[in-house]
C-alpha cells in the first residue's frame, strides 16, 4: 500500500509538523497510510518522545480544520429553518486550551493544560474562515436544541429560564455561523424597490415594534400628534402581543425590537412589568418618552440597560419651552447627562417647522458632549400640529445642505430624513439607510401599535390596517392595506433611490395629497443635474 506523501501531510499538519522537527516528521510521515492516520500514530507506539503530550490532540484539531476547509455550506436561501452548519466539527479532547494556544504568539500563550475539554471548529458561511474555540455550554445547548428539534420554550422551560434569553443563544450561534439561518423575511418587493441603491437596503435583519402604551403626558407639546382618549390594552393582552411578536420574528428570521412611546409611556401603570415582560422574551427595548427621575432609571436598569432611551427638544430654550412647556429644556440637558451616566445610549429628536429651522445646528452644537445621536423629523400636520407651520421648500432644501456638511465635523448629528439622500446620491457620496435604514420603513420593518390595539403603518399620520383585538400582528403585517403602505407612493417608481427614500408619506398628508400616489411634495430630484 503506498504510504502518504509529506507535502499533503504538511498542508493538514503544519504546526505539528513544526513541533516534531524535519527527522521525526519525515520517519511518521513514512510511516503514515494516509493522511488522517497521523493522529493515530501519535496516538499508539508511534509517538516521538520529547514532543508536547497535547500533540496528538493538536493534530485532531488540524485535522479538524482541514476538513472543515472542504466541507460544502449550502446557500443560506435554500433553507427553510435553523440548521447546523457541516463545516463545523466537534471534538472532545484531553488538554485545555490547545485553540487559544494555536492561535495565538506560542511563545507568550499558557500552554495547554491536562484535562478533559470539547473543542469547535468550524468555517463561517460569509468569509469563509475558520474558527477553532472551545465550546461552551450555550453552544452545546443549541447544537442539542436543532438536533433534535427542542423549541425555545421547551428549552426555557426546563432550564427555568426566560425563552429570551434562549432565542440571544441561538441568534448568536446563528451570527457566528455555528448555526446556519435563512435570510430574513422581511424584504422589499423586487418588483416595485430597484436594488440600484444596494441590495443590503432591500432586506432587513430587524423589525420594529413601536408601541405607544399609553396617551397619558406630563406635557401638553404645541406639534402632538394625538391627544385622544384611547384605553390602553390590559396586562393579559400587552402580553399576548409581545408573544406575537416574538413569534412574529421567529417565522421570519429576524431579530426583534420594541421602542415604548406615547404619550409618556413612564406614566403607564405597569410600565416596569412590561419593561421585564419584553427583556424576558429577548427584545432590545428603546423607550422614547419625556426626563425621569434617577429612582426610575435605576429600576428600569436593574431589569436591564434600555438600548436607548429619546427625548426631544424643539430647539433653543425659548422656542422649546414655549413648544413643550417652560422648563422643558434645562430638564432635557439635565436627564441626557444623567443618561450618560448611567452609561444608557441617549437620542434626541427635533420636529422640524418653519419656526425652529434655523436652530437645528446651533443645538446641534449644544448636544455635542451630551447626547450619542441627534436628528430630526419634519412637522406632520395631524393633531396638534395642523397648527404650526412647515418650512418653504427652498429654506428646506437650503437647510439640507448645512446639515450634511455640519454632520461631517459634528458627530452627534445622525442622518435620518429620507430626501438628504438626494444630495448624497448626486454628489456620489454614497447613500445612508434613511429613516429607518431601509428608506420609509412604513409597514415594512416597523409597525406602530397605539393604546387602544389600533395598529397603523407610521404615527405621523393616520394609517390604519389593523387591530390586535381584531387580528394576529402577523395577519396585519400581511393584509393588504399594509402591503400598500409599504410599496410607498406609486409617483415614486422607478426612481433610483427608492429603497432608501420614498419621501416621507407624512409629509405628504401634511399637504392633503393622496400620500400613495402623490411624491413628497418636497422632494427636489429632479432639480438635481
Amino acid at each position: 500500500m503506498p504510504r502518504s506523501s509529506p507535502k499533503p501531510l504538511e498542508r493538514i499538519y503544519p504546526l505539528c509538523r513544526v513541533l516534531l522537527g524535519t527527522r521525526r516528521w519525515k520517519r511518521l510521515a513514512a510511516l503514515c497510510r494516509k493522511p488522517s492516520a497521523l493522529p493515530d500514530l501519535l496516538e499508539g507506539n508511534h509517538r516521538p518522545k520529547s514532543i508536547p503530550p497535547f500533540l496528538t490532540d493538536l493534530a485532531r484539531l488540524e485535522r479538524a480544520v482541514h476538513e472543515v476547509e472542504k466541507e460544502k455550506i449550502p446557500g443560506l436561501d435554500t433553507l427553510d429553518r435553523l440548521t447546523v452548519n457541516p463545516a463545523l466539527r466537534l471534538l472532545s479532547v484531553k488538554w485545555k486550551g490547545i485553540p487559544a494556544w494555536m492561535n495565538d504568539d506560542r511563545r507568550n500563550a499558557e500552554a495547554p493544560k491536562r484535562g478533559d475539554e470539547v473543542v469547535l471548529v468550524w468555517r463561517r458561511p460569509e468569509s469563509g474562515s475558520v474558527i477553532a474555540r472551545k465550546a461552551y455550554e450555550e453552544d452545546l445547548l443549541v447544537l442539542k436544541m436543532t438536533v433534535e428539534g427542542i423549541l425555545p420554550h421547551e428549552a426555557a422551560e426546563t432550564g427555568s429560564i426566560p425563552v429570551g434569553a434562549v432565542d440571544g443563544a441561538l441568534r448568536r450561534a446563528a451570527e457566528q455561523g455555528i448555526l446556519l439561518s435563512p435570510p430574513s423575511r422581511i424584504r422589499r418587493d423586487p418588483a416595485v424597490f430597484p436594488a440600484e441603491a444596494g441590495v443590503e437596503f432591500l432586506v432587513s435583519p430587524m423589525f420594529t415594534l413601536q408601541w405607544h402604551i399609553t396617551q397619558a403626558c406630563d406635557l401638553r407639546c404645541r406639534h402632538c400628534y394625538d391627544r385622544s382618549r384611547r384605553s390602553p390594552l390590559s396586562m393579559k393582552t400587552a402580553l399576548r402581543v409581545l408573544d406575537e411578536l416574538r413569534e412574529f420574528c421567529r417565522e421570519r428570521f429576524v431579530g426583534g425590537q420594541v421602542s415604548f412611546s406615547g404619550g409618556n409611556p413612564l406614566l403607564y401603570p405597569k410600565f416596569l412589568d412590561l419593561y421585564r415582560a419584553a427583556v424576558d422574551r429577548g427584545f432590545p427595548v428603546v423607550i422614547l418618552g419625556n426626563p425621569t427621575s434617577r429612582e426610575m432609571l435605576e429600576r428600569i436598569v436593574e431589569i436591564q440597560k434600555p438600548a436607548a432611551f429619546q427625548v426631544s427638544l424643539e430647539g433653543l430654550e425659548i422656542h422649546n419651552d414655549r413648544i413643550r412647556g417652560r422648563g422643558t429644556f434645562r430638564r432635557a440637558l439635565e436627564f441626557l447627562d444623567g443618561l450618560r451616566a448611567f452609561g444608557i445610549y441617549s437620542m434626541v429628536m427635533l420636529t422640524l417647522t418653519a419656526d425652529n429651522i434655523g436652530q437645528v445646528l446651533p443645538l446641534a452644537e449644544i448636544l455635542r458632549d451630551r447626547a450619542d445621536l441627534f436628528t430630526f423629523n419634519r412637522l406632520s400636520r395631524a393633531g396638534q400640529g395642523a397648527a404650526l407651520a412647515l418650512p418653504g421648500q427652498a429654506d428646506y432644501i437650503g437647510f439640507l445642505g448645512e446639515y450634511l456638511e455640519a454632520a461631517e465635523k459634528n458627530p452627534v448629528i445622525g442622518l435620518k430624513d429620507n430626501l438628504l439622500n438626494v444630495f448624497c446620491h448626486a454628489h456620489g457620496s454614497g447613500v445612508f439607510g434613511g429613516c429607518t435604514g431601509y428608506g420609509c420603513g412604513a409597514a415594512f420593518n416597523f409597525l406602530t401599535l397605539l393604546p387602544d390595539g389600533e395598529v397603523h403603518a407610521c404615527r405621523k399620520f393616520p394609517s390604519p390596517i389593523g387591530n390586535i383585538h381584531e387580528s394576529s400582528l402577523a395577519r396585519i403585517y400581511d393584509s393588504a392595506p399594509a402591503r400598500r403602505y409599504r410599496s410607498g407612493s406609486q409617483a415614486c417608481l422607478g426612481c433610483p433611490i427608492r429603497a432608501v427614500c420614498g419621501g416621507c408619506l407624512a409629509s405628504a398628508y401634511s399637504f392633503g395629497l393622496d400620500v400613495l400616489t402623490h411624491r413628497d411634495p418636497y422632494c427636489f430630484i429632479d432639480a438635481i443635474p
